[in-house]
């Protein structure tokens, strides 16, 4: 069954997605900011009122998105909060038992399209350094583990998935976005913190993860 907030979940996403994508491709063809607003004014003036507003209004929600992307990927510090949660290898894991390596901890969901893109792209980079103290354990965000289990059994990785069903962890690393990873020192230090996935995000997993390691 359904969540409550799961059919709001898939009418705001796909808006809020289309908005920042239509915002990329303007800003790509646009000189500079004052000529992207002319050009959708342009677009917009011979609309009828209502639609206009409306799509003024995804515009504006899409434009602080597309221009924060940078912002996305940023440097972080501070400890990392620890937490137990039980995982899909039957045991519980306990962040703090892991100081000492590097890891990657990525919070997810089966209903987010780019986390099914990205998962075995993670397990690539998992693969190349799992053997130089690093390890990623993927929080799936679901309510029902039952849900990450058929994602898992659809896209199959070999890290440790976890459960974080109430939220609890989620809450505690500020996730906002689906999906978002946190990179975390041998020290046990928050590095690096990404909001959201698209096509080359993991290079830049990789590049931080070799670094980590390496220090």
């Amino acid at each position: 069954m359904e969540g409550p907030s799961t059919g709001l979940r898939e009418r705001i996403l796909p808006r809020i997605e289309l908005s920042r994508n239509a915002c990329l491709e303007l800003r790509r063809n646009a000189f500079d900011e004052t000529h992207l607003i002319l050009t959708v004014f342009k677009k917009v003036k011979n609309m009828k009122v209502n639609n206009a507003f409306k799509l003024l209004g995804f515009f504006s929600l899409g434009v602080l998105m597309s221009f924060s992307l940078t912002a996305w990927a940023e440097s972080v510090g501070g400890a990392a909060p620890d937490f137990t949660l039980k995982s899909n290898q039957g045991k519980n894991i306990r962040l703090q038992e892991l100081r000492g390596e590097v890891i990657l901890l990525n919070f997810w969901a089966s209903w987010c399209g780019p986390c099914r893109e990205e998962m075995p792209l993670m397990n690539d980079i998992y693969e190349e350094y799992k053997d130089l103290g690093f390890t990623i354990l993927a929080v799936s965000v679901d309510e029902d583990s039952a849900d990450a289990d058929r994602f898992i059994s659809a896209v199959p990785v070999d890290f440790p998935v976890l459960y974080d069903n109430q939220s609890k962890v989620s809450e505690m690393y500020k996730v906002d976005a689906m999906p978002t990873t946190v990179l975390i020192d041998r020290d046990g230090n928050k590095r690096f913190h990404h909001r959201g996935y698209k096509p080359g995000y993991e290079v830049e997993y990789a590049k931080q993860v070799k670094a980590l390691v390496r220090e």
